[in-house]
């Protein structure tokens, strides 16, 4: 399952995506937040990060202003790779060499198309395994 998290920075965003998800039959979780109203990105990112944990297959699209705050945050568990992608290729090799579980995006910094873009690579791309997976045991 995919789980959606944001701040009020990332609104905008999230919709965008939950309306491209919809158009594509694509189920997701959406844990927040709700409106362009001001709330504490943290709150958004550990609810999301619980609901990622629950199952080894989730995977989570976090989005704030920059994105910055939502990866510290969600990062701080030891179970989450969360990556602040910023193009094509930062999306693949998050998935191919960090085995990221969450994609963080930049709500002011990023279009709706370039998102989707990161999104499509980001659920497609596997772990390499090998020589990352040893380097992630050092995590």
């Amino acid at each position: 399952m995919i789980i959606l998290a944001c701040d009020h920075a990332g609104y905008k965003l999230k919709e965008e995506i939950k309306a491209f998800f919809n158009s594509e039959n694509i189920s997701a979780i959406d844990v927040g937040c709700y409106s362009p109203d001001k709330v504490d990105y943290p709150d958004l990112a550990k609810a999301g990060v619980e609901r990622v944990l629950e199952n080894k297959q989730n995977v989570g699209i976090f989005i704030c202003g920059t994105g910055i705050g939502m990866s510290m945050v969600a990062n701080r568990n030891p179970q989450i790779r969360a990556a602040l992608c910023t193009s094509k290729i930062t999306a693949s090799l998050s998935r191919k060499h960090n085995d990221a579980n969450v994609l963080v995006l930049a709500g002011r910094y990023t279009s709706k198309r370039k998102a989707i873009k990161m999104i499509k690579i980001f659920l497609t791309t596997d772990f390499e395994k090998g020589r990352h997976q040893e380097r992630i045991k050092k995590f």
